[in-house]
């Protein structure tokens, strides 16, 4: 029995083994909850692509709309690691039951949003519900299959986990060209009722421990929220704002790091921490939630890349840009097999070897980026990024999980979640600093070439004075504005190039640490293996 195999390794961390026909209804309980962590973490990025038209449909302007996804990833970002606590106190069935149920309520109240402060309110109560579904699968998987099971269900899970925020843009796009942005949300509710049913009647992984609220650390959970909370918020909106010369992001600083010694303080002193970062000891965990860190950079930063060049760049609609990111998506959903099958028999310092040496040639490739590359430009770069995501994914997995006992999994399952988000944002960041600083260089050079003393220059202003001739008086006017729109595009294409260099630098420079990563070692009892 693969369940009862689990249960027996660690029974004080689960119910006592129990009938032949709990394998498979636990099998079918979990597959449910798969399915609600796809959608939560598809609602990251489902919007991505359809932000102007819910713009547009709340009146809203645009320094307001980027907090429909700034208000969903800080609220998310929160209770990742508070998920750990809170399965802990109200099991893993009740735990999920209250997320799926509560994220449904609020897409509901998202669709039926009429202002842009209804619906920051609504995204965030959305992300905040909703992202405790993501560790509490993570940990569930870990916790009710063997180790001989991993090799099918972490390539699912590894699968989900990737492959709904790269899809997101492209589901969001169709949804948005064929009915409305309401549907961005609509879309939740049947799936969503079908989770929180199922897993009301079917989990039954473990029990509930109220004991656990009376040393419920508070003043924890209040540090965490203004640690986590602002570092997101910096992230976001620092690179767009000038950092800390913007007075909001300069306060959030000074919140985040306040947050942060109260939050650090806690956990080692506190009897029973919101977050216990004893974790981090066990080597492996730490080195994969590293590797995850760095995976959140390659999985969230390429999939804003992408359409932010198509939109600015080749003036893709959001439908052509889901169309195009579709690719990636696609890789990943045919690898997934292929990467359970590898993770059996090789060893996976080698797999993510593979996968990050993917990712760094897929970058590579377009660093020869032009504003006429297209759909079969980027097809293979995104190809290679499907491949890379899948075969890194289960390995990294493995290694930060596999090895952990049953009753630190829930804790553990959290900041290994939470380490990729936090990738995520970091490299967004990162990314977003990068655009603005390399095209404001490019920019500058290449005004220093496109002067009157230029012969090209001078003959590409007369060529397009003369298209614009039926302008009159004006054509000049028009001449001059287009070719400085040309020379703002270069700078931007340059821009591009420059960062996906610089992962592509980051890629390799993982593929060249592993060799000093050793081996996970045999799993203990319960435990799980690689």
């Amino acid at each position: 029995m693969a369940a009862s195999a689990a249960i027996q390794a660690k029974p004080q961390g689960m119910p006592a083994a129990k009938p032949m026909p709990l394998d498979r209804r636990r099998t079918f309980a979990f597959f449910c909850m798969v399915f609600g962590m796809f959608m939560a973490i598809l609602d990251i990025q489902i919007v991505s692509a359809s932000l102007a038209e819910i713009q547009a449909g709340l009146s809203a302007s645009s320094e307001e709309i980027s907090w429909v996804q700034t208000s969903y990833l800080i609220a998310e970002v929160i209770m990742i690691p508070l998920s750990g606590t809170l399965s802990r106190v109200l099991s893993t069935r009740w735990m999920f039951v209250i997320a799926s149920g509560g994220f449904t309520l609020m897409s509901v109240m998202c669709a039926t949003a009429t202002n842009i402060e209804q619906m920051i309110v609504y995204r965030a109560l959305q992300g905040f519900i909703g992202g405790g579904m993501i560790p509490t699968v993570f940990a569930s998987a870990f916790t009710i299959f063997p180790p001989e099971k991993r090799p099918v269900i972490s390539p699912i899970i590894g699968l989900v986990a990737t492959l709904a925020p790269t899809i997101g843009p492209t589901l969001g796009g169709y949804l948005t060209d064929l009915f409305s942005w309401h549907w961005l949300f609509l879309v939740n509710i049947v799936p969503g009722i079908f989770v929180t049913v199922s897993t009301y009647l079917l989990v039954d992984f473990d029990e509930p421990d109220f004991s656990l609220f009376k040393s419920f650390d508070w003043a924890g959970l209040g540090f965490m929220a203004a640690f986590l909370g602002s570092l997101e918020y910096v992230l976001e909106e620092g690179p767009n704002n000038e950092w800390f010369q913007d007075k909001a992001v300069l306060i959030l600083a000074i919140v985040c790091a306040v947050g942060a010694i109260g939050f650090f303080y806690r956990a080692f002193k506190a009897k029973q921490p919101i977050v216990d970062l004893r974790a981090f000891a066990d080597r492996n965990f730490l080195a994969g939630s590293s590797f995850s860190f760095v995976m959140g950079i390659g999985l969230y930063g390429l999939t804003y890349l992408y359409p932010v060049y198509l939109a600015r760049v080749r003036g893709y609609s959001s439908l052509q840009i889901g169309e195009t990111m579709f690719v990636t998506g696609a890789t990943m959903f045919l690898m997934a097999p292929v990467a359970g099958m590898l993770s059996r028999k090789m060893d996976p310092r080698l797999m993510m070897a593979i996968g990050f040496g993917a990712f760094a040639l897929g970058t590579w490739q377009i660093t020869g980026l032009t504003k006429d590359w297209d759909f079969w430009e980027l097809f293979v770069p995104q190809i290679l990024r499907g491949v890379g995501l899948m075969i890194c994914m289960v390995p990294i997995n493995n290694i930060a999980l596999g090895t952990l006992p049953p009753d630190r999994i829930k804790n553990a399952s959290g900041l290994y979640n939470l380490t990729r988000n936090l990738g995520g944002a970091v490299g967004l960041a990162v990314i977003n600093t990068l655009l603005n600083n390399r095209t404001d260089l490019h920019l500058q050079r290449l005004r220093e070439s496109v002067t009157w003393d230029s012969s090209t220059a001078m003959e590409t202003l007369n060529a397009l004075t003369m298209r614009f001739q039926g302008l009159g008086t004006d054509a000049n006017a028009a001449a001059i504005k287009t070719m400085s729109n040309m020379v703002r595009k270069e700078a931007l294409v340059m821009s591009f190039a420059d960062v996906f260099l610089l992962l592509t630098v980051l890629f390799l420079g993982l593929v060249c640490a592993l060799p000093f990563i050793k081996k996970p070692r045999a799993a203990p009892a319960g435990g799980g293996g690689h």
